[in-house]
């Protein structure tokens, strides 16, 4: 169904203005029923001016009257051939203005850990356009120099949930087309059982030390102890053999 502008500001004119129930306007605005009831009791909204659906033409007189006689009836929104294909415009992600300097930090984090990724997948998870992440990628862009690269997810940008999808489409369309697959990406590729299934690999430093066992060598062994002369043989010393001349 489709909603009509400024659905919450319209609602607080409705409620201001009509004698609607809140489900019928919860029903046009696409708003919750317990958050028009917060409208209409000054918790919800504060601040906010209605917006009027009939001077926008979204709504008639005529149309709030009938709904109004009858408490089952829903409200009709007015047709409006500028509004169509609104709903199917596709395009990137609105990234909020707060975000948008994190966004180059995003793109470097996901061509560097993610290079599977398309420049439309990344486009479509971050919010950006394909010169941007060409720059990045080829590291021509007029920042890359303080460009470090973050967690889309870390930033907000993006859901866990959405990255896993599009790596996984990823991956999926690279073994389609033949291309060889990493160790990382065909573990993407397995379900849950099979990787819980799979056995174990020993990581390669490790390989060909399972059967090894330690033993002495002469290195290992210590060496033979040296004799260590007593203290007070340094004091003997032998006598000397020249008599003195003068005991002639």
């Amino acid at each position: 169904m489709a909603l009509p502008l400024m659905p919450k500001a319209t609602a607080v004119w409705l409620v201001d203005n009509t004698t609607l129930s809140f489900k019928q306007i919860s029903d046009f605005t696409g708003l919750h029923e317990l958050e028009v009831n917060g409208i209409a009791d000054g918790e919800v909204a504060v601040g906010v001016k209605g917006f009027d659906p009939i001077a926008n033409n979204q709504l008639t007189s005529e149309e709030i009257k009938r709904a109004e006689d009858n408490p089952k009836a829903k409200l009709q929104l007015k047709h409006n051939p500028a509004a169509e294909g609104e709903q199917k415009r596709k395009g990137p992600r609105y990234t909020p203005l707060s975000k948008r300097q994190d966004r180059p930090a995003a793109i470097a984090w996901l061509v560097k850990f993610h290079p599977e990724l398309s420049d439309g997948q990344i486009s479509k998870l971050v919010g950006t356009t394909k010169p941007t992440i060409q720059s990045i990628r080829e590291r021509t862009h007029w920042n890359i120099s303080n460009i470090s690269p973050v967690d889309p997810v870390a930033l907000g940008m993006c859901r866990q949930t959405e990255l896993d999808a599009a790596v996984a489409k990823a991956v999926a369309k690279k073994a389609k087309d033949g291309a060889a697959l990493t160790e990382e990406e065909k573990l993407r590729l397995m379900s849950t059982e099979e990787s819980l299934a799979a056995e174990p690999k020993m990581p390669t430093a490790m390989e060909g030390l399972e059967n090894f066992t330690f033993s002495e060598t002469a290195a290992d062994k210590p060496e033979a102890e040296e004799a260590v002369p007593d203290a007070e043989s340094f004091f003997n010393l032998p006598a000397s053999d020249d008599k003195d001349e003068d005991d002639d």
